[in-house]
């Protein structure tokens, strides 16, 4: 019978591992990378990718490395933890993407002058 593994871990191990799904979101945005994009080259479903930033218990670690090797390639888990918070959050304030969407028809008809 499969374990649930949140069950097991206390709110310190929770939180770094929630901290390890930050960066790695942190960084696929930095990059520009969908996460579609960074799961299909990791060889996994855009729903795992979604629990290892979500910092699930449920995740192998070699699923974090791959999915890690998928955005930055040549990064280390190490190095990625080891960055400067604060210049990360910088970087990250700077280059947040704005996300752009399609107006429906109902929208373009309230701009139809």
């Amino acid at each position: 019978m499969k374990k649930d593994q949140s069950q097991t871990l206390t709110p310190a191990l929770t939180r770094q591992l929630e901290y390890v799904g930050e960066c790695l979101s942190r960084l696929r945005i930095d990059r520009r990378v969908r996460q579609q994009d960074a799961a299909l080259r990791a060889g996994m479903s855009r729903s795992t990718a979604a629990l290892i930033e979500r910092g699930s218990p449920s995740v192998a670690v070699g699923q974090i490395i791959r999915y890690l090797d998928a955005i930055a390639p040549q990064m280390t888990l190490a190095s990625l933890l080891a960055q400067d918070e604060l210049t990360t959050q910088i970087l990250a304030e700077k280059n947040f993407p704005q996300r752009a969407r399609g107006k429906s028809a109902a929208e373009l008809a309230a701009f139809d002058f």
